[in-house]
């Protein structure tokens, strides 16, 4: 069903690519403003898509499915774009990992269990995970835009690491949870 909500978030995979291009030139602090106008959109984009669903009464199907993958594919393509950019330099790629990781691990984990018919509702936590990321992304994104503002890097940084602090956690109980319905 094809609603306003499942459009926005539709709009978000398809921009990904778009994203990624103005992500790929080296040295063009235009094509990473550009990058981080896109990030932002896809942002809001994102919040409005669940706001309008609920509001609406429109929630659907498909759009309990698409809704996660989008807000994945994105991060996941900003992090290795950033990774092979450097602008994620040397060890903070170990934070990068641990989200991609946990973000892999998180899918696998409640497609085995939406074949159980078993529900992992997201927690309040996992929100706050998610804020920090887009957050750390788009900071860093910016940074790029921004040559002179070495503090908005060093922030972008800081907030990977809360990031991925809160991913591992969030990751550790979900898999608690998965774990209990598992065959030992």
């Amino acid at each position: 069903m094809l609603t306003l909500p499942n459009i926005l978030t539709l709009s978000r995979i398809v921009t990904v690519p778009l994203l990624v291009a103005f992500l790929w030139w080296p040295l063009w602090d235009v094509g990473y403003a550009i990058a981080f106008a896109i990030y932002a959109l896809m942002g809001v984009t994102d919040y409005f898509d669940g706001y309008l669903a609920r509001a609406q009464g429109t929630v659907s199907k498909l759009g309990v499915f698409l809704d996660p993958i989008a807000d994945k594919i994105m991060i996941a393509a900003v992090i290795l774009m950033l990774c092979a950019k450097g602008v994620i330099p040397e060890y903070h790629v170990i934070a990068a990992l641990i989200i991609l990781l946990r973000e892999i691990a998180v899918s696998g984990l409640r497609e085995f269990l939406g074949g159980l018919q078993v529900s992992m509702p997201v927690s309040q936590l996992a929100k706050w995970k998610t804020a920090f990321q887009l957050g750390s992304l788009g900071f860093l994104i910016f940074a790029q835009a921004m040559p002179g503002w070495g503090w908005v890097h060093s922030t972008g940084l800081v907030f990977l690491w809360v990031a991925a602090a809160l991913t591992a956690i969030t990751g550790w109980d979900y898999l608690r949870v998965g774990l209990k319905h598992m065959d030992t």
